[in-house]
């Protein structure tokens, strides 16, 4: 391996990668959040229909594209590394196809349906084809683990910004650019703020290829064929504890991030609400600032994000302390167990206990924060390990398989939510109100449902056996290997 150039990274760097995921978690925060939402109660899918397009598309894309994808990019030779041309390389498609995926055409039932499936399909092959090298490249641009350390920090700061963005502000910027809260407003505002997020994003991208390196490069006599990664793979027992690990965090992510705006519409008592909101609404109205309008579901949920993503934040920066203190694995379990007790609160939470709705939410991002950087440095570590095993480094295969957890569990939390609510009997825009099971089906769907992936993963971590103790064994080992 080329270790002659300087592990330390500069501040510059960590900021250039940060803004990838910023760019990325624009797109992803939003098919969390918002793609349920979107399909059901904007675009106009049954919810059974919405379930199965997410499910299939998601499904392929997970097993289909990104294995392939990472293969390519672990053999992809330029002047410009493995990873960084295909970030160059996909910022404009990405972002075209993003804005595309969430725009309503006027076509029949049917049409909309292939429309659908055809830009779901290519806004997941061009985000796998972007974010897959692009967190690959995590793994090269640094073998030092404390400031690989500082890097996850770094980047996942920028992704709460991002998630920030989408789960304080963007439902009310919809209804605002589209001048209302009807299924077709909605749509004219989803297009007009994707517009913009698209180009935002492109810039960002190309940003992050300008400011990065690439400094851990294998040597060619560690080539090795696909199918010597696969089996490297199959030995590697902590990669498959990060496989599943991964994809009952996003299971859960999915889940629970998408149910929070059937939450509001239809169990979260108005009245309650608007009480609670009030003094920080009237305060921001004297400075001036009237962003959310009169609407107290989108202002509630706007603030009851912003709650939980600031405390994420600091949680965040508690990581990488308490990493290099007591290692990524003990801090990660107990952290995802803290965290999952207050989504189960909310099962027991009556309609007019919003004060405890949004401390409970406050208290779960913290803990959850903490955990955030951990997962990506965790799965880096596995890179580490599979190199420390087998003298091979196959950066990119393992990190592909990861976005397989990923996709993975993105795509069976969204199917499971828009199945459930129709399982609930869950009717999009009810100007009516919805049934007593469908009000239910939404308190489970934040609660309980998706507090069980999290336990399981939390319980999968004892046998996940790189330690503080390992990693700084695997550390040693390989810089010294890298030295001769």
């Amino acid at each position: 391996m080329n270790n002659t150039t300087s592990q330390k990274l500069s501040v510059l760097e960590k900021t250039g990668y940060s803004l990838g995921d910023l760019a990325a978690n624009l797109v992803f925060q939003t098919l969390v959040t918002y793609l349920a939402y979107f399909y059901t109660d904007i675009y106009g899918l049954k919810t059974n229909d919405a379930s199965a397009i997410i499910l299939t598309v998601g499904l392929i894309a997970a097993f289909g594209f990104n294995p392939i994808i990472g293969a390519i990019a672990d053999r992809t030779v330029s002047r410009w590394g493995k990873f960084r041309p295909w970030i160059l390389f996909t910022a404009v498609p990405l972002g075209v196809i993003a804005l595309l995926a969430f725009t309503t055409p006027d076509f029949s039932y049917k049409g909309k349906m292939i429309y659908a499936v055809v830009t779901y399909t290519l806004l997941l092959l061009f985000y796998a084809a972007n974010n897959l090298p692009y967190s690959a490249l995590s793994g090269v641009i640094t073998g030092d683990m404390k400031e690989r350390n500082s890097m996850s920090a770094y980047r996942f700061v920028a992704v709460m910004f991002a998630q920030f963005f989408v789960q304080v502000f963007m439902y009310a910027i919809i209804k605002s650019a589209g001048g209302g809260s009807r299924p077709e407003q909605m749509a004219v505002g989803m297009e007009k703020v994707f517009t913009w997020l698209s180009i935002t994003g492109t810039i960002m991208l190309i940003i992050t290829f300008l400011t990065t390196k690439e400094r851990i490069v294998p040597k060619p006599e560690q080539k090795s064929t696909l199918g010597q990664d696969l089996k490297d793979l199959g030995k590697n027992r902590p990669w498959v504890i990060m496989l599943v690990l991964t994809l009952l965090v996003f299971i859960t992510l999915a889940m629970k991030g998408g149910s929070y705006v059937y939450y509001f519409e239809n169990y979260v008592d108005r009245e309650s609400l608007t009480r609670l909101i009030s003094p920080v609404l009237n305060g921001f109205s004297n400075a001036g600032i009237n962003f959310f309008g009169e609407d107290p579901v989108s202002a509630g949920l706007g603030l009851f994000n912003a709650g939980g993503i600031i405390c994420m934040i600091i949680g965040i920066t508690l990581s990488k302390p308490l990493a290099d203190k007591y290692g990524k694995r003990d801090v990660f379990r107990i952290a995802l167990v803290i965290s999952t007790l207050f989504i189960i609160l909310f099962f027991f939470f009556p309609p007019q206990s919003v004060g405890l709705m949004f401390l409970s939410q406050i208290l779960h991002g913290f803990f959850y924060g903490i955990t955030i950087p951990l997962l990506w440095a965790m799965i880096a570590d596995v890179a580490d390990y599979s190199e420390w095993k087998n003298n091979r480094r196959a950066t990119a295969i393992i990190f592909s398989a990861m976005m397989v957890g990923l996709k993975a569990g993105l795509t069976i939390g969204s199917s499971l939510l828009t199945w459930l609510l129709g399982l609930y009997d869950y009717i999009p825009n009810n100007t009516t109100g919805q049934t007593e099971t469908a009000i239910q089906g939404t308190k489970m769907l934040v609660s309980i449902y998706p507090a069980i992936p999290f336990l399981i993963g939390a319980g999968l971590l004892f046998f996940y056996e790189i330690s503080k103790k390992m990693e700084v064994q695997i550390e040693s080992d390989l810089k010294e290997r890298r030295t001769k």
